[in-house]
């Protein structure tokens, strides 16, 4: 766990849910966050929620070389089936920061995606969820565990390492991984992770799978039923 005071500072989500009467009125659908820069990402909103309802939220991180749409397109039949945001950002490089160096400008390109939607979007404080594939997974678990007060839920699908700057609260950890992964190898990986988060008196929900690098569907399902469950 990386532990010093400037970098646990630079870890930080600092936008929050606001209290929202009626959510502003937004077509259902996907689109761009609109932010800026030559990486973006992308919002989906279910047509299902009500206007003054509170909604889930799950942050959704792509893998190494990824885009928005991949993760997008992994979540959205259960995030209009259960009614739930989506919010997909962008590396602001090739894959997340702390994966090649430390936390820094993709940790604040979320916290400005995160202020937008909960500006205009009514969200359950008590279901936010953090969840990613790879690469993605290894940020979710990294960023999840250091903004344990924001994040309820982390959804893990294949990660390789964790690396959270602090660690302070206790969201529900789900992590899938193929037992013929290619890739990031479960033996090392998630193998390892689970017994040292489970030491540490974290929930977890940890299931392997008769694949390699990828996400099955049954893997989201068990992993969105947790969440709201």
């Amino acid at each position: 766990m990386r532990n010093t005071t400037a970098e646990a500072r630079a870890a930080l989500l600092r936008a929050r849910p606001q209290v929202i009467i009626m959510s502003e009125a937004h077509a259902g659908g996907v689109r761009p966050l609109g932010l800026g820069g030559r990486r973006d990402g992308a919002l989906f909103v279910p047509d299902r929620p009500g206007a003054a309802t509170s909604a889930p939220l799950i942050v959704a991180l792509h893998g190494a070389g990824g885009t928005a749409s991949q993760m997008i397109d992994l979540l959205i039949e259960s995030a209009e089936t259960y009614g739930i945001i989506l919010l997909a950002p962008e590396s602001r490089e090739r894959t997340w920061d702390v994966i090649t160096g430390t936390f820094g400008p993709d940790v604040s390109f979320i916290d400005r995606a995160l202020q937008d939607v909960f500006q205009h979007h009514a969200i359950d404080p008590n279901k936010i969820a953090v969840a990613g594939f790879s690469d993605g997974a290894s940020y979710a678990l990294s960023l999840g565990l250091t903004n344990a007060t924001l994040f309820s839920d982390i959804l893990a699908f294949s990660p390789g390492f964790m690396a959270p700057a602090q660690q302070d609260g206790q969201p529900r950890i789900f992590i899938s991984h193929g037992i013929n992964d290619q890739v990031l190898p479960v033996d090392r990986c998630s193998r390892r992770l689970a017994p040292v988060l489970r030491k540490r008196g974290y929930s977890l929900d940890y299931r392997e799978f008769d694949g390699g690098h990828t996400v099955p569907l049954e893997m989201v399902s068990a992993a969105i039923v947790r969440f709201l469950g």
